[in-house]
């Protein structure tokens, strides 16, 4: 069997750097192409070399489309609107796409869901196996509980994250309200200064937490009267992500065009 072709969009970055450390160093994966923006200070180098380990033969391109000859999938961490850009141009092309990157709008958001009319993606705030546990859990204790208790998601990350809540955090957030039945933009809570109230019932609500080299922590918050209920999840590692980012990838090679989860890949979306 042929190894799969991946392209690391952007490769630069924290996740796309542990991403090629992975690949180089897992059996049946091939690192054919990386990207970063037209400014990137890594544009030329080798891949492999950025990331301090062996030479790849692979150089850090600003144009997609010579890496994307002969592709099996892309996996993308890079920003919302290179995300969208690349999703559009991926689904003429027919390629599988596998995106971690967050801070997306929800005008971004319907555009990768119309590119997943053509090509497979599988879009997560989060790859790890863990976290998309923790999801599940929280999607079911939430229709358990019920609207007796109120939900908070707490997260905290590196001092360097650019987008608050979290993908993940909102991951969570929206497991939540589906427990619920409802959407998230229905009963989001998304941060509270100053004389806010009293707290609106059947509210999600977010805390943001920014500081030193934190990797991700989680955790929701079920508090009703007179008990709490925690469920929480600490990243330790990058390595986590990128290996539920190229688990994706596989299962994404040669699927059927639509959107699919992380819950998808990992078999817990009937969980």
């Amino acid at each position: 069997m042929s190894d799969l072709r991946i392209v690391i969009a952007g490769a630069g970055g924290r996740m796309g750097r542990t991403l090629i450390k992975a690949i180089l160093d897992t059996p049946g994966l091939a690192l054919v192409g990386a990207l970063e923006h037209s400014a990137s200070t890594h544009l030329g180098e080798d891949a492999g070399l950025m990331c301090g380990t062996r030479p790849t033969g692979v150089t850090v391109e600003s144009d997609a489309a010579p890496s994307l000859n002969g592709a099996d999938v892309v996996v993308d961490f890079s920003t919302p609107s290179a995300s969208v850009r690349l999703a559009e141009s991926l689904a003429e092309a027919g390629i599988a796409h596998v995106i971690g990157t967050t801070g997306f709008s929800s005008a971004d958001t319907a555009a990768i869901a119309a590119a997943a009319r053509k090509t497979p993606i599988v879009k997560s705030g989060n790859m790890s196996l863990g976290v998309n546990l923790l999801a599940a859990l929280t999607r079911r204790v939430a229709a358990t509980l019920g609207e007796g208790f109120d939900i908070e998601i707490v997260e905290m990350h590196h001092n360097r994250k650019v987008d608050a809540p979290s993908g993940t955090a909102l991951l969570l957030g929206e497991a939540a309200a589906q427990g619920r039945g409802r959407t998230l933009d229905d009963c989001a809570e998304r941060g509270r200064d100053g004389m806010t109230g009293a707290r609106k019932p059947g509210a999600i609500g977010f805390a943001s937490l920014r500081g030193g080299s934190v990797v991700g922590e989680h955790m929701v918050i079920f508090a009703g009267p007179s008990e709490r209920i925690e469920l929480a999840h600490k990243a330790e590692d990058r390595m986590i992500f990128a290996n539920g980012a190229l688990a994706a990838a596989r299962w994404a090679k040669g699927r059927e065009p639509g959107l699919y989860s992380m819950a998808d890949v990992l078999g817990l979306a009937d969980f």
